[in-house]
């Protein structure tokens, strides 16, 4: 039961995203005009610290209008490592700049309509650099204990799912 991508054709592009249009065809044979969006891989990055807290930052999305607590995240530059590009963001974001990163999860937020891949990394060690370059990006950054991360995303704090599975995956990793 596999559906077919026959052709695609960009009807919005910028240096973020692509919209396209896809002619596909669905198991019965029958052809669907498809709108999809094409985005560049997004990585993120936080570290945990020796009292089992996480790195987070607490923002607001104008497109959701909401408020929650995430990782230190963005778009991976053409030809960037997207582990260097995680570690880049986390610093930029954070002001501090991560240890050696490990691999936490790569998640597809929309694969019904995006084709996103969000790759998650996270630290045993960061380095307090200064203040962050994109300071803009949050309202503040704090060492949230990873304990309290369920209680967090049950009240809506981290509205972003794959964030949410993210700490998770980091709360089960360290506490079990």
């Amino acid at each position: 039961m596999q559906w077919a991508n026959l052709n695609e054709q960009t009807v919005y592009e910028n240096r973020w995203f692509r919209v396209n249009l896809a002619d596909v065809v669905i198991p019965d044979g029958r052809h669907l005009d498809h709108y999809l969006i094409r985005l560049r891989p997004v990585a993120a990055a936080t570290a945990v610290n020796e009292a089992d807290e996480v790195l987070l930052l607490w923002r607001h999305r104008f497109i959701t209008d909401s408020w929650g607590w995430e990782l230190a995240a963005g778009v991976v530059e053409d030809g960037e490592d997207i582990a260097a590009a995680a570690a880049r963001e986390m610093e930029e974001e954070t002001g501090w700049r991560p240890g050696p990163l490990r691999p936490l999860l790569t998640v597809e937020p929309s694969n019904g309509l995006i084709d996103a891949r969000h790759h998650l990394y996270w630290s045993e060690q960061a380095d307090w650099t200064g203040t962050p370059s994109d300071a803009f990006e949050s309202s503040r950054r704090e060492w949230i204990p990873l304990k309290l991360v369920p209680d967090l995303i049950a009240r809506g704090e981290v509205p972003a799912a794959g964030m949410a599975a993210g700490l998770m995956m980091l709360r089960h990793l360290r506490l079990g």
